[in-house]
């Protein structure tokens, strides 16, 4: 017993009993359903994106990610992105040590906080940042006598886009930390080591591939958030609109080639992404595995 929660805690298969197991005939019916699911809601879109993305040629292809249009946006993806997984890295570990190695008051409230974007919708979000930083928002007055931008440009861009993806790596962090305990840390300290030492050297090696997981999370979140960013970029031309938001734009006008070769970079992003993401749970495993040994 002891030994199939080892395996199943480190993401082993085990076999289970042969009273329990369905017929062969239950387990192709289950699989074929989840194929053709999984074929006709997500495999079959991403064919088609390229297809459509290619149906004009490559040189129709090219022409449409190398436009100065594009190039901004894919630019400006970038770069928010760039800004805000960071901030998000550091706001969801000092988050998760906070919560998982000290006891204080409102911790509760700080976990629901951490959950609140979840629960609005990204437009809801972005539409309280225009209310804070516009023209006629609560701050909009004082910035537009000090000339400071924040709605309709980068700022305002990376603050939406933080705010829709900051509970992803905290999220990551929280349940391992919170499995792995304050034991190792207590042993160092009993050693002598102080705050900072005992993060670096104890800490941070424990989570590090939790931490990179989340960070991975983010940022495919990140480049392609539409509805928080639409509201606070204004939609200017080659200046604030993102990837997402570029897509909207050549669809609109019927430029279906160059709206899904920019959608075909997106996919690519974030197949990388996913490929990226199988790699790290896969060292993960391996580490958990080796640290059960």
């Amino acid at each position: 017993m002891a030994g199939t929660v080892t395996a199943r805690a480190h993401g082993l298969s085990v076999d289970r009993p042969k009273h329990i197991t369905e017929s062969k005939v239950i387990q192709w019916i289950l699989i074929t359903i989840a194929l053709l699911f999984l074929g006709f809601l997500l495999i079959l879109p991403l064919v088609l994106v390229f297809v459509e993305a290619f149906r004009k040629g490559t040189e129709v292809y090219l022409a449409a990610l190398t436009e100065p249009d594009a190039a901004s946006a894919i630019r400006l993806t970038l770069s928010v992105a760039a800004i805000a997984v960071p901030l998000n890295a550091l706001f969801g570990l000092a988050a998760a040590w906070a919560i998982t190695k000290f006891r204080f008051k409102g911790k509760n409230f700080l976990i629901t906080l951490i959950d609140l974007p979840f629960a609005v919708s990204p437009v809801i979000s972005g539409l309280i940042f225009v209310l804070l930083f516009g023209a006629r928002g609560f701050f909009g007055p004082w910035l537009g006598e000090h000339d400071i931008k924040i709605i309709f440009a980068l700022p305002g861009m990376v603050l939406a886009t933080a705010f829709v993806t900051f509970p992803f790596v905290a999220r990551e962090l929280i349940p391992l930390m919170q499995s792995q305990g304050t034991q190792e840390e207590e042993a160092a300290v009993t050693l002598g080591a102080k705050g900072w030492r005992i993060f670096w050297k104890v800490t941070l090696p424990n989570i590090k591939w939790g931490l990179l997981y989340g960070v991975i999370l983010c940022n495919a979140r990140a480049m392609g958030e539409f509805g928080a960013v639409s509201v606070v970029s204004g939609h200017i031309r080659g200046y604030t609109n993102t990837i997402p938001l570029h897509i909207q734009i050549l669809y609109n006008e019927y430029n279906f080639a160059g709206s899904f070769a920019i959608a075909s970079l997106l996919v690519l992003l974030a197949v990388v992404t996913l490929i990226v993401k199988s790699v790290v749970e896969w060292k993960f495993q391996q580490h958990e595995q080796r640290e059960g040994e």
